[in-house]
């Protein structure tokens, strides 16, 4: 396992554990109070402790983990995911599911969005009346 720290920061785990992509971003979601420990939000710079559980909303989930181990760099997920255990409620991970499901893939679908080479054409005609 990776070396870990007598102190360190929420920001800096929540990076660490890939909650977020950069520490900014955990830095501003605590200053937002989107990162809470008991329903009460914390600052950035607040210790955590091994057995503490965080509710901590990001920009496309809710996550509620609780502190297994300190890490104090960034690793690769496989590894970071050792250092946390994910107990989001199930309804917040059947909602996620059903997002996902009905995201569109980004292609177009039939008949809906710009014209083809084609429509354009009949549309120019029309437009000439």
């Amino acid at each position: 396992m990776a070396d870990t720290k007598e102190k360190l920061r929420i920001d800096k785990y929540l990076w660490c554990i890939r909650l977020f992509k950069t520490r900014s971003q955990a830095g501003d979601a605590c200053d937002k109070g989107r990162v809470k420990l008991n329903g009460d939000s914390v600052k950035a710079s607040r210790t955590i402790v091994i057995g503490d559980e965080y509710e901590v909303k990001a920009e496309a989930r809710k996550w509620v983990v609780k502190v297994t181990g300190l890490l104090d760099h960034r690793v690769q997920f496989s590894e970071a995911i050792l250092y946390y255990t994910d107990i989001t409620p199930p309804e917040e991970l059947d909602r996620i599911k059903s997002e996902a499901a009905t995201f569109q893939t980004g292609k177009r679908m039939s008949k809906i969005g710009r014209p083809t080479k084609r429509e354009r054409r009949d549309l120019g005609g029309f437009m000439d009346l």
